[in-house]
């Protein structure tokens, strides 16, 4: 009996490289009838129809990693100008100008700073101190604080809060990179929390005010902070124990306890010496930022100029290297920064708004969305969340999600003669919720970029998360909905 060679890794990902170029070109060329090209007052143009097959190209590589993720983006904005979506220079502007790009820079100097300095220890010491060694215990910790701190503080610098704290208890326990259940889910928990809390407040993520304008401005209706808050917070609140029995499902840590005993890490964190200067000045400039972001509309009006989200931790950010205040210099700081994470979400922008631009993206969501008005309220809603959850796929921001499909529900509301709210509210609810892909958020690239878990892990958990996020969502909204006359 002859014994087969095995395929190599490199052959495998070759494999993978032309079935994901194959894909793309069946796409570009696949002949699609009139009745399926047009949805609504949406049409799927040539430039969407390649936008399509350049966005699956992406998927498959990004599933697979046969060649890095972020040299996958930078490769799908090389094929949007090859195939003449738009033009180079347009597909380049869109990413590498956006303003979530220096916020992103931002916020992972204060993550390196952060770890650097000893502060993201002596906290993570704390949480420690307060679970004890449990490794459970330890995951719902990091997923109920994650989800805490991203009501009030954006998700992307919640997660780069959480991620050194959890690299530092991985580093010293001598747990290796993608060696260990408790490595995966702890660092996914760093992604899940952060994700998880920014749907329970208009402040806690990018899409929730960019919603609330919509709605405002197309339908003349205000949602205020209370409101939002009144279905956000129970939602949110009820995805924490859910998460964390997915990730035991998952990922059952290999050992129930730390090596340390409770006593020991309590004695341990009592025993730490008083925050040095760097760990102060540290603290400091991280309230600071927290601060500025949730003064921004207060500052603007103040000073009469639009605050971004970004200008706040670009602002501390260069406050740590003045001489004689943060005592670290930039060489040390340098190597802590994921510059792949960068050009992850320069590129995957790009993707994102070249499928906005052409039509694409809207074609895609009337295709799957508009049958929903003749369902009772409550399968209304699960299709809502649940299709938008699975579109977060698709789409490479939630700023980008919210921008495509907001609009998309309003219009479905009124010309299915529904009330607004019905549709636009799981809608928007639901737009920053990404378990499914690293790609689909850069609040999941941070955690990733610590080596810990795959895009592959991160997926077949995320697929059960986002079931039982669709159900805690589409119960929380339809009985409070149903409560306040929604529906």
């Amino acid at each position: 009996m002859k014994i087969r060679p095995k395929v190599s890794i490199e052959t495998k990902q070759l494999i993978y490289l032309a079935a994901a170029f194959a894909a793309l070109v069946i796409i570009r060329i696949m002949p699609i009838s009139e009745s399926l090209r047009i949805a609504g007052d949406a049409e799927l143009t040539a430039a969407g129809q390649t936008a399509l097959g350049i966005l699956v190209f992406a998927l498959i590589l990004w599933m697979t990693e046969a060649i890095p993720f972020h040299i996958t983006g930078l490769l799908s904005i090389i094929l949007l100008a090859l195939f003449k979506t738009d033009s180079y220079k347009e597909i380049v502007s869109v990413g590498f100008g956006n303003d979530i790009i220096t916020f992103f820079i931002g916020v992972l100097v204060l993550s390196a700073f952060i770890t650097v300095s000893g502060l993201g220890k002596r906290i993570g010491m704390l949480i420690l101190s307060k679970t004890g060694n449990h490794t459970g215990n330890i995951l719902f910790g990091f997923l109920l604080t994650g989800t805490l701190l991203s009501m009030w503080v954006t998700n992307m610098a919640v997660a780069a809060m959480l991620m050194p704290l959890a690299v530092g208890i991985l580093e010293e326990e001598g747990i290796k990179p993608l060696k260990s259940n408790f490595g995966r889910a702890l660092l996914i928990a760093c992604a899940w929390g952060s994700i998880i809390g920014g749907i329970a407040t208009p402040s806690g993520a990018g899409p929730n005010p960019l919603a609330i304008g919509f709605v405002r401005e197309m339908a003349g209706i205000d949602i205020t902070f209370a409101q939002w808050m009144l279905y956000g917070v129970p939602a949110a609140l009820l995805m924490v124990p859910a998460a964390w029995t997915v990730l035991m499902l998952f990922f059952k840590p290999e050992m129930k306890h730390l090596a340390k005993t409770k006593k020991e890490m309590q004695a341990e964190y009592r025993a730490l010496p008083r925050m040095n200067r760097t760990e102060i000045v540290t603290l400091i400039l991280f309230l600071l930022t927290v601060l500025l972001w949730l003064t921004s509309p207060l500052l603007e009006r103040w000073l009469g100029i639009t605050i971004p989200i970004s200008m706040p931790v670009l602002f501390t950010s260069c406050l740590f290297f003045i001489p004689k205040l943060g005592g670290i210099h930039w060489k040390r700081i340098e190597p802590e920064i994921s510059w792949s994470g960068i050009l992850l979400i320069v590129s995957g922008i790009s993707l994102g708004m070249m499928l906005y631009f052409t039509g694409a993206a809207k074609w895609l969501s009337l295709v799957l969305l508009s049958g929903i008005g003749n369902l009772p309220s409550i399968a209304m809603v699960f299709i809502i969340v649940l299709m938008i959850s699975l579109l977060k796929i698709i789409f490479s921001s939630n700023t980008v999600t919210a921008t495509i499909i907001i609009p998309i529900m309003i219009e479905l509301a009124v010309a299915l003669g529904l009330p607004v709210l019905a549709v636009a509210l799981p809608a928007s609810l639901v737009a920053s919720l990404a378990f499914i892909l690293v790609t689909s958020s850069p609040t999941n690239v941070i955690p990733y970029s610590a080596g810990y878990f795959s895009i592959a892990d991160f997926a077949k958990s995320g697929l059960l998360m986002t079931l039982f996020g669709t159900v805690i969502m589409t119960f929380v909204i339809t009985l409070i909905g149903t409560v306040k006359g929604i529906y």
